[in-house]
C-alpha cells in the first residue's frame, strides 16, 4: 500500500541501480556514459565493486565504488559506471529525477549529437525501456556512446567543450519542460522551506502541526532499462 502526497526531501527523485554486466568495447563491464546539464547526481553504494569514470574540463578520473561510499558529481560530468562485481547503487537525482526524465545526453560521436533525429534513433530503446524490454538495444546504445566517450578521453578540453555545446544544442528545446519540473519539485521545496523560516522568525508554529508521513511500500518498476543498469523506480517527487 501507498501514502504518498509530498515529494521526497529536497524534490528528489531515488532509483535502485544494478549496473549492467556485459562487456563494452574497450573491455570494461558497465554502463553508458553521458552527461546532465542541470542536475548534480549521486550514488550509495549498497553491494558490490567497481567504480566511475568521470571527464571534466580538469580531466579524466576513476573513482573507487565500494558498499557504504557516497559519491556525487555536479552538471557537465561525463561519467560512466564500471561494475566490477554486482556493483548496486541507490541513485539521488536531484531536480526530481530530471537526469531520468530527460536530462541526459549520451556521449555518441559527433555526427550523431549534430543530428537530432539520428540521436533519438541512436538512443531510443524499444517501448521506451520499460521493463521487459529488449536488454540488447540497451547494450548497443551503450556501446555506440562508449566508442564516443573514448574519443572524448583523448580529444582533450577542446573535444569536451564541443561535446558540451553539442549537447546544450540538442536539448534546447526541451528546457521550458525542465524548467516546470523544476519549479513544481527541488525549487517548490526550497520556497517551503523560506516560508517556513519566515514563519518561525514570526514565532508562527502553524506548519508543523501539519506534519505529514508517507511512505512506499515497494518500487512502482522493477528492471527498467537505465542508462548505467536496470533501475527499480519510485514515485518521483514534484
Amino acid at each position: 500500500m501507498t501514502d504518498r502526497s509530498a515529494p521526497l526531501p529536497g524534490g528528489i527523485g531515488v532509483s535502485r541501480l544494478r549496473v549492467y554486466d556485459t562487456l563494452a568495447p574497450d573491455g570494461l563491464v558497465g554502463g553508458t556514459p553521458h552527461v546532465h546539464l542541470c542536475c548534480t547526481e549521486g550514488y550509495v553504494v549498497t553491494d558490490g565493486e567497481g567504480a566511475v569514470q568521470t571527464l571534466t574540463a580538469a580531466g579524466f578520473r576513476e573513482t573507487p565504488l565500494r558498499p557504504g561510499a557516497v559519491v556525487w558529481f555536479e552538471p557537465g560530468t561525463v561519467h560512466r559506471l564500471v561494475n566490477g562485481g554486482g556493483l548496486t547503487i541507490v541513485v539521488l537525482m536531484q531536480n526530481s529525477g530530471l537526469p531520468e526524465a530527460g536530462d541526459a545526453v549520451l556521449t555518441f560521436p559527433p555526427d550523431v549529437l549534430a543530428d537530432p533525429a539520428a540521436y533519438a534513433a541512436a538512443a531510443a530503446l524499444p517501448d521506451g525501456g520499460a521493463p521487459g524490454a529488449d536488454v540488447w538495444a540497451a547494450y548497443r546504445r551503450r556501446d555506440l556512446a562508449v566508442t564516443g566517450f573514448q574519443a572524448l578521453r583523448s580529444g582533450g578540453p577542446m573535444a569536451l567543450a564541443a561535446f558540451h555545446a553539442a549537447a546544450v544544442a540538442l536539448r534546447e528545446p526541451l528546457l521550458a519542460r525542465w524548467r516546470q519540473r523544476w519549479e513544481s519539485g527541488a525549487g517548490r521545496a526550497a520556497a517551503d522551506t523560506g516560508a517556513h523560516l519566515d514563519a518561525l522568525e514570526r514565532g508562527d508554529p502553524r506548519h508543523l502541526g501539519e506534519a505529514g508521513v508517507y511512505a512506499v511500500d515497494e518500487p512502482v518498476e522493477r528492471g527498467r532499462l537505465g542508462m548505467c543498469g536496470l533501475l527499480d523506480t519510485y514515485p518521483a517527487a514534484g
